[in-house]
């Protein structure tokens, strides 16, 4: 049999010290209900009392499957547990689980609270005790533990032992440093179980200061211990905190993890893990890391012709999980690098079909050459190498025609006589015979100006008559602009990411020395393949 293996999520709270990391309430609650439908064990929803925001959180209380926690500190030196403001606010959240923090660095005990030893060690016990005594699941996170232990473990040990003999139901060994390396974690947890707290009862929760968080992980539960602490993205403070996007697939799908435990994510979840990661980056409005494992948009790139024709014949030769699993996708990209078996495989992704030795592959490979000769960048602007090809194969449908499209940025003074900027755009196009014209500006909910690009987007996307519809759930989500040339020569590369309702992400690349006219060729890419791709018919 497997054994159980408690994922607790700190998003909400160690993932909220993130740097420029700071949620709202309607923000809070929909990331609750997204590692929710996830599956983890435990929600650490925030500090009650610590902000408003948090307050009103807890006071929301949400309904969710996992265990709602709260999180504070242990009861302070000379009053009793009972008399603790800060701990009586933690335990009128009314969580089913409360996670204390405790000091288990001697170091920390003495000089960051200024308290004896014994003190420390009684504000432990007597804050888990009462934590009990109400009626609700106990942890500590032993802060600082793993120095701790390295500079005096008998008072390390001392503190676990103290909430262990007071009932708690997890003892979390805590990283906080974020400096302590996979063979020492491995090692010391060991010494813990060894010491008398069982497996079941420890948890770890490590910090990515020297880039090992999640092997760190990886080694506890190795060593035994049986909860694992960490947030989406891996966000927290400094350099964060162990990534659950990585751990999880790690946990699920490598061995000897998958064949020895289970946890509380099904496989249905486990695909709907890009998704969710995804949603947080759109809340943080974040760009993706596409380095990130198991679910960056790079994480199955297969660039180098070699590589690509391998995996045409088998994708484990260059891939160690089917990216399926994840939600993820495999990418051919295109490039000057590239050979047949790269296009062959990236057309048929798209559903185009060629077959080997097709003359036209060659051409449409000339044609990628030369392009980015000219600066543009097809590896990382597959939507826009799929409509080249396309339109070399015969293959890409005549939506409307750009009649044409005017840009102007005006500084004018606002009605509280400050100058400011607006930017309009007017775009005119021919849909079926018919001219079209629209006009916007790139004016804010707040009043300030979202630039030039902004505008022009507005305007395209403002009426396409029969095609609406398919483009009204489209929104731009990132914006990159490199100069390829110095001096007059100066060439404009843009490369713009979109996404729609459906969670698809795609990229569109536009070259010219104008700045504008290279945003307005990527922008047109954009609309024009999700059209293609919701298999949208051109209008009459």
């Amino acid at each position: 049999m497997r054994e159980r293996l408690y994922l607790f999520d700190t998003t909400l709270r160690d993932g909220q010290q993130t740097q420029g990391v700071q949620f709202s309430m309607p923000e809070k609650l929909q990331i609750a209900q997204a590692l929710d439908d996830l599956g983890v064990d435990y929600i650490e929803g925030g500090w009650p009392g610590a902000n408003p925001t948090d307050s009103d959180f807890f006071a929301a209380r949400p309904q969710t499957r996992a265990t709602f926690t709260a999180f504070g500190m242990t009861k302070r030196a000379g009053r009793s547990a009972e008399n603790d403001d800060v701990l009586a606010a933690v335990l009128d959240a009314g969580t089913p689980a409360v996670c204390l923090v405790g000091k288990s660095h001697d170091f920390h005990v003495t000089t960051a609270l200024g308290i004896t030893l014994d003190e420390n060690v009684e504000n432990i016990r007597a804050s888990i005790a009462h934590v009990i005594a109400k009626g609700r699941e106990a942890m500590l996170d032993a802060e600082h533990f793993f120095d701790g232990y390295k500079a005096n473990p008998d008072y390390a040990l001392r503190c676990l032992m103290a909430a262990r003999d007071a009932g708690a139901r997890w003892i979390v060994l805590c990283d906080t440093n974020g400096g302590t390396l996979p063979e020492e974690v491995g090692a010391i947890t060991a010494a813990v179980i060894a010491a008398g707290i069982p497996g079941d009862r420890l948890g770890i929760h490590c910090h990515d200061d020297t880039g090992n968080a999640v092997a760190n992980s990886l080694a506890a539960v190795r060593a035994g211990a049986r909860q694992v602490q960490g947030t989406l993205n891996g966000l927290g403070e400094r350099c964060g905190n162990a990534n659950l996007t990585t751990l999880i697939p790690t946990l699920l799908l490598k061995e000897p993890f998958a064949s020895r435990f289970e946890t509380g994510i099904t496989p249905a979840a486990l695909a709907g893990l890009l998704k969710t990661s995804r949603m947080l980056d759109d809340i943080l409005n974040r760009v993706p890391l596409r380095s990130a494992p198991y679910i960056g948009a790079s994480a199955f790139s297969h660039k180098a012709g070699l590589h690509a024709s391998a995996i045409l014949k088998d994708p484990t030769t260059y891939e160690h999980v089917d990216p399926g699993l994840v939600g993820n996708a495999r990418v051919i990209p295109m490039s000057n690098q590239a050979g047949q078996s790269n296009l062959r495989a990236r057309l048929a992704a798209a559903g185009v079909e060629v077959a080997p030795g097709d003359p036209r592959l060659s051409a449409i490979l000339d044609q990628i050459k030369t392009r980015e000769d000219e600066g543009y960048a097809y590896d990382g602007a597959q939507a826009s190498f799929e409509l080249l090809a396309r339109r070399a194969l015969g293959l890409c449908p005549e939506f409307f025609e750009v009649k044409r499209y005017r840009v102007t940025v005006e500084r004018r003074k606002n009605k509280y006589n400050d100058m400011v900027s607006l930017s309009e755009a007017v775009v005119v196009v021919k849909i079926g015979g018919e001219k079209v014209m629209s006009v916007s500006d790139s004016m804010d909910l707040d009043g300030s100006d979202r630039g030039p690009v902004n505008a022009l987007a507005k305007a395209l996307g403002k009426d396409l008559g029969p095609y609406q519809a398919c483009i009204d759930d489209m929104k731009l989500v990132d914006f990159k602009v490199r100069i390829t040339q110095g001096g007059t020569e100066a060439v404009t590369r843009v490369i713009i990411d979109s996404e729609d309702g459906q969670g698809r992400r795609w990229s569109t690349v536009g070259v010219s020395p104008n700045i504008v006219d290279a945003s307005f060729e990527a922008l047109l890419e954009a609309i024009q393949w999700k059209l293609i791709r919701d298999h949208v018919a051109p209008a009459a």
